[in-house]
């Protein structure tokens, strides 16, 4: 399986801490070693990093580490290949244009049935199961929606849930999905999350023997959420979700919960 990394902030941030931990497991101390990706939103357009070498021995991925992009919206997937070859066509996240604005999508999982997921807008590049069920989920949005603007979150947020919903009937499907505004965070299997603000602790990497003081390197209005397959710091509480769950964040905060 992959390991998705995600977050949402209320003002740009750099996400070099976490990141750290993440790329750790992309062939050191883990196996996720078939390719990597982050995007970071900057208004509406993406800055976009993929490889698929090793993110443990990528150095793109250390530039990314040791450059402080800062954004308010980041998708960020390690990829352990099940569907599809190691290839950079096949490694995540996948974006495409909707409405004048430019959606993002990780998946972390495999789908069992998946060639039937055909959308009369979008169609895959790649050979993976996850970007066949991106191009899918984005044209139910549009199907349903029509010409209506992404900014309907209520609508839209539903739509998702529901189309999410379908896709883990078909097997694993926990994802990170945005429309440069929002982050859809979906839980199938396993899924955490951290918001951090305001008092500002000390936090230490399981993967890295890195430990930061959030206190230093914030102000007291930040509000900055971390979403990750499994918890990347060993000394903070991080929020399990629940299979079937959808969160919606925007500026760091939680503003819609569907289960």
């Amino acid at each position: 399986m992959c390991e998705l990394l995600g977050m949402s902030a209320n003002v740009p941030t750099d996400i070099c801490f976490s990141f750290s931990g993440l790329i750790r497991r992309g062939g050191a101390t883990g196996p996720h070693k078939d390719g990597w990706g982050i995007a970071f939103y900057e208004g509406r357009s993406l800055r976009e990093f993929r490889d698929p070498q090793p993110s443990y021995v990528s150095e793109m991925a250390r530039f990314v580490r040791d450059y402080p992009i800062k954004s308010r919206i980041v998708i960020s997937h390690i990829r352990q290949a099940n569907v599809g070859g190691v290839a950079l066509e096949n490694t995540h996240p996948f974006a495409r244009e909707l409405w004048g604005r430019i959606w993002c999508f990780a998946h972390n999982g495999q789908l069992y049935t998946y060639d039937d997921l055909v959308s009369s807008h979008f169609s895959p590049v790649g050979t993976t199961d996850s970007e066949r069920a991106f191009c899918w989920l984005l044209g139910g949005i549009k199907d349903q929606l029509g010409s209506e603007r992404a900014g309907m979150i209520d609508p839209l947020a539903e739509i998702i849930k529901c189309h999410c919903d379908r896709l883990r009937e078909r097997g694993v499907f926990n994802m990170l999905f945005s429309d440069s505004e929002h982050l859809f965070v979906y839980c199938s299997t396993k899924l955490s999350w951290i918001t951090r603000r305001s008092p500002f602790g000390k936090a230490t990497l399981h993967d890295e023997d890195i430990t930061v003081d959030f206190e230093q390197v914030t102000t007291p209005n930040d509000v900055v959420t971390v979403i990750a397959t499994e918890p990347l710091t060993r000394n903070e509480t991080w929020h399990s979700m629940q299979p079937g769950e959808l969160l919606v964040f925007k500026d760091g905060a939680v503003v819609r919960r569907l289960v």
